[in-house]
């Protein structure tokens, strides 16, 4: 998934390496073949990375166990979708050779993640999701770890023969009273666990300067003279804005993507090769892969409630999502919070509400 025009993995690993780690384990499984082909052996980013392969997904205690055989000291964990900042790797560091440590931060939504209860700068307990009515604490794990080499028994130990899991294992050691685990707090997270939150992170990144783009040094190749591009904007390789568009602040257009006459885009992210048309107005929308905007089209944008897997969230900031490969016909509208699905089609002037399954055409 691509934020600020660099895969959310891309962002980890520059993270990483910017802190002084430069010997990266990466446990793959599925669509391996993208990340491997993507970092190779890791030299563009100054790096050594390895693989491993997890061809059962059984849980992230197991997924940390195939890298077993690649450390023989103590190391760093980090989760793989979630951004860390250079500074909370430098400070699990430098807590080296003082046992376990977990990076925790504050969320207003604590019952999505780990809750963790800390007392005296120390772990002393952790629960995945728990019920809205059990969390007392409003500090979560930032799923980034320092460990030595006893976790590999404590995450089979802590199985008890089912799913591994790494939290377990973080538990069963704020019991064995060896050294207990610190809590490392930290500001420099952040979560992508749904659609809007690729919105929200993109937004937050191409503001803040993180990213290139925008016409403040000149009107960039493939930018027609007559528009206008904010300068909180990140712009891809060969990207094409026509005459009298407007792409706003907030934006991402991904390499070979293209905004057509008169077109109005802005807090949206644009993945490679997708397309909006002319005269077409999306706002607080991803537009996946391939995916095609018709002429004047439009995704209103603004806040909706959403269902995912059967729970509600309110009053999240969507337009829309336009799914691989999926066509949005001219003069067709994706009200807030559509999610149009891949390879779906909503053909010229028709209206989609809600979710629309994967390869649906809407007339």
């Amino acid at each position: 998934v691509p934020v600020g025009n660099k895969p959310v993995l891309e962002h980890v690993v520059e993270a990483l390496v910017d802190a002084g780690v430069t010997e990266i384990v990466f446990v793959v499984g599925y669509r391996r073949e993208r990340i491997q082909t993507h970092f190779g052996d890791g030299d563009d980013w100054g790096a050594e990375i390895e693989y491993v392969v997890q061809k059962k997904q059984l849980g992230t205690g197991h997924a940390l166990l195939q890298a077993q055989d690649k450390v023989q000291e103590e190391f760093l964990v980090v989760n793989g979708d979630s951004f860390v900042s250079t500074d909370l790797i430098a400070d699990l560091a430098e807590t080296e050779g003082d046992g376990s440590a977990v990076a925790v931060t504050r969320s207003d939504e604590p019952t999505d993640y780990g809750v963790v209860d800390v007392e005296g700068g120390e772990v002393v307990g952790l629960e995945e999701k728990p019920r809205a009515y059990d969390a007392e604490t409003e500090t979560i794990n930032a799923g980034a770890y320092r460990f030595d080499t006893r976790v590999f028994d404590d995450v089979r130990e802590a199985s008890g023969g089912g799913e591994m899991s790494l939290t377990d294992a973080v538990v069963r050691q704020t019991r064995e009273g060896e050294g207990g685990v610190r809590a490392v707090y930290t500001d420099g997270w952040n979560d992508i666990s749904h659609l809007w939150d690729v919105l929200r992170v993109n937004a937050d990144m191409v503001s803040n300067g993180e990213t290139e783009g925008g016409t403040e040094a000149g009107v960039p190749k493939g930018v027609h003279p007559t528009a206008h591009v904010a300068d909180a904007v990140a712009l891809g390789e060969n990207v094409r804005v026509g005459p009298n568009a407007t792409v706003l602040p907030g934006t991402s257009l991904g390499d070979n993507a293209s905004v057509g006459a008169g077109a109005v885009v802005t807090n949206s992210v644009l993945f490679a090769d997708a397309s909006v048309d002319e005269n077409a107005v999306v706002r607080d929308c991803v537009v996946a892969g391939n995916a095609s905007l018709g002429p004047n089209a439009t995704v209103e944008g603004g806040t909706a409630d959403v269902v995912v897997e059967g729970e509600l969230y309110q009053n999240v900031r969507l337009g829309g999502v336009a799914g691989d490969n999926s066509t949005v016909g001219g003069g067709a509208c994706l009200l807030p919070g559509t999610v149009l699905g891949n390879d779906a089609c909503l053909l010229t002037g028709a209206t989609a509400d809600g979710r629309v399954d994967s390869g649906t055409v809407v007339r």
